[in-house]
Parts: structure tokens; C-alpha cells; sequence
């Protein structure tokens, strides 16, 4: 049986053709701001990091939030994780940036403008037949509105894609952080300014990307419903649903 996107979670097509277009390399995205002259191209695609994600529960969040930081000092619980509702099988996952450039000027100095568009889990090679929202566990797809964008709040412009399993453990050196040590200790650097925490003893990962202040995921989906790719814009687009 064919899938067919819930309407109230379907991209519409200005979010679907960003999220097809940003990782096909040589797209025109747009122009630089204030200069509608030169444009923003995407000029490649980069794999980041081999994501482990043995439970097959994933997270897609911020590492820290801000809000929560009172409560973790005093060693009170603080809110769970943003997990997906929609489980993938257990495995270990390439995750790809998409790079752009867009020369612009600033104060008398040229710069390069390249940078994060987006950033993508690879579930499988399957083509994708449509994109929606994904929605996070105890979230109900009935109280949405017209309009309305769901995902997680980022005030670092820090997202992860994270195994729910090993949460805990995995995103303990940004609370470390939180805490007021400046540099994230037991974590590995990697393109695009991201950053890999690894749990060995659940052979699970974490690993970071830049995304603004609202993430909102987006699942691509092939022709029978199953997950083929998971992508987060590092800038706002339009969901157009």
C-alpha cells in the first residue's frame, strides 16, 4: 500500500523542494541578502560522522537546555529528551552537511559566505517519495493548527541527533559545559562544527550540528511509509502545509 503524508504534518512544496534541493550540489538556494545579484549555491555534501544508534530510538534535540540548568545543578530531574515518535531499525547511520557559499561584502572585507544549510541522518538509499514533520513521543498530531511547526528549541543554535538509550551518559559534557567550564570536555571534533560524545559500553553516539533557535525535523518518507532520511534545517523554511 502506498504511503500518504498526513496533511497537517505534509511539507509543502517551497519545505519540499528545499529539503531535496539543498543536497543536490551546484542548486541555486537563493541570494545573498542584500544582494539579489549573487547567488547562494550548494557546493557539496559532506559526511560528518558514523551515528550508532542501537536502540533504534532517536533523539533530535538540543544537548542542553538552558532551561533545565537550575535544576541539574541542585540534582533535580529535568525535562526528557525530544525523541522521535517514529522508531528506525537498530544500526549505525551516516549523517551528511550540506555546505553553500555566497560571497558577500562586510565592511570593506569579501567573505566567503559558506556555510551549514542543513544536516541529514541517511536511514537508507531508498528514494524519497515525500516529506513531513516528525513528531516527538507524546505528541499528538490532533492538536495542531493550521499552519503550525513542531520541533525542539535550540537557545545555543546547538542541535544532536542522539540514541535515546544512552542519553544520560551521552549528554554529559554539555551539562559540564552548563556548568560553567568553557570547552566541552570527552568530545570529538568533527567538519562543520559538530561535535561526537561516544558511549562504548552501549555502543552508542551523539553528535551535533548548528540549526536555529526553532528545529523542526523532517522525515522523508519512500513510497510505502518507510524512514529514509531525517534532515534539519540549520536555517527557518517555510512548511508551507
Amino acid at each position: 500500500m502506498e504511503w500518504v503524508a498526513d496533511p497537517r504534518l505534509a511539507a509543502g512544496p517551497e519545505a519540499a523542494w528545499f529539503l531535496e534541493a539543498v543536497f543536490a550540489p551546484g542548486t541555486q538556494m537563493g541570494t545573498v541578502y542584500d544582494d539579489p545579484t549573487t547567488p547562494v549555491v550548494v557546493t557539496r555534501i559532506e559526511e560528518v560522522a558514523s551515528l550508532r544508534v542501537p536502540s533504534g530510538r532517536l533523539v533530535v534535540d538540543a544537548p542542553w537546555d538552558d532551561d533545565d540548568m537550575w535544576a541539574y545543578e541542585q540534582g533535580q530531574p529535568t525535562r526528557p529528551p525530544r525523541e522521535l515518535a517514529v522508531r528506525i531499525p537498530p544500526g549505525s547511520y551516516r549523517m551528511e552537511i550540506a555546505w553553500t557559499a555566497g560571497p558577500y561584502e562586510f565592511m570593506g572585507e569579501q567573505c566567503d559566505g559558506v556555510d551549514v544549510a542543513a544536516t541529514r541522518l541517511c536511514i537508507s538509499d531508498e528514494p524519497v517519495a515525500g516529506w513531513e514533520m516528525a513528531l516527538g513521543v507524546g505528541e499528538d498530531v490532533d492538536e495542531l493548527k493550521p499552519g503550525d511547526m513542531i520541533g525542539f528549541c535550540a537557545d545555543a543554535n546547538v542541535g544532536c541527533f542522539a540514541d535515546a538509550g544512552a542519553w544520560t551518559t551521552l549528554c554529559k559534557p554539555f551539562r559540564t559545559f552548563v556548568n560553567g567550564h568553557w570547552g566541552l570536555h570527552d568530545t570529538e571534533e568533527l567538519p562543520g562544527w559538530c561535535n561526537r560524545v561516544r558511549d562504548e559500553s552501549q555502543q552508542a553516539d551523539l553528535v551535533t550540528f548548528g540549526v536555529e533557535i526553532r528545529g523542526v525535523v523532517w522525515l522523508g518518507r519512500t513510497r510505502t511509509g518507510d524512514v529514509a532520511s531525517i534532515v534539519v534545517a540549520s536555517g527557518v523554511i517555510d512548511s508551507g502545509a
